[in-house]
């Protein structure tokens, strides 16, 4: 079992996490998150979704300020594909939000911060069942990657193809 001392590398018992620093992140993700009630509606934003509003650099900006929650999972002692999965959903948030309106109407529902809260609380009451789902995830997300991948070079090459053809035949100059 994990040593009850906060330097400990080994992962950490639920007992032997300190609540003020789950609170603390707590509070780090509803202030990015979900701090903000929109009138009139039943929807909420965070600091995150209002530094997005920026061109270009708002979500990254938003993208390093979460990073905040992942630095101290890892220091909580979560692993590593544990926090991979959660770099992975700021990576979706932050880049979907560079993308004008869109991206800003993404930001007010994705809620990377509070995503990541909920897989953290989730590993701290279960750690061996949360790391069997996120490797299943992880091996999931590598395979759709590799598909898409495949998928846009194939598209590249029919639409050179094609290009190619209209310029063999003077369609195009």
């Amino acid at each position: 079992m994990a040593r009850s001392d906060s330097a400990s590398p080994l992962v950490p018992e639920v007992a032997t996490v300190d609540p003020r620093r789950l609170e603390r992140l707590r509070r780090v993700g509803y202030l990015l998150d979900n701090s903000i009630p929109i009138p009139g509606t039943r929807y909420r934003l965070g600091i995150d979704s209002l530094i997005g509003l920026v061109p270009g650099l708002g979500d990254i900006i938003g993208g390093v300020l979460s990073l905040y929650i992942i630095a101290q999972s890892a220091r909580l002692g979560a692993p590593r594909n544990l926090l991979l999965r959660m770099g992975w959903n700021v990576a979706i948030d932050t880049l979907i939000g560079e993308v004008p309106i869109l991206g800003d109407l993404f930001d007010i529902g994705y809620k990377p911060n509070l995503r990541n809260l909920a897989l953290l609380e989730a590993y701290l009451r279960r750690p061996a069942e949360l790391e069997r789902s996120t490797t299943r995830l992880a091996i999931l997300l590598g395979a759709g990657l590799l598909l898409l991948t495949l998928g846009a070079i194939a598209v590249a090459v029919v639409f050179l193809r094609f290009l190619d053809g209209l310029l063999k035949h003077g369609l195009l100059r």
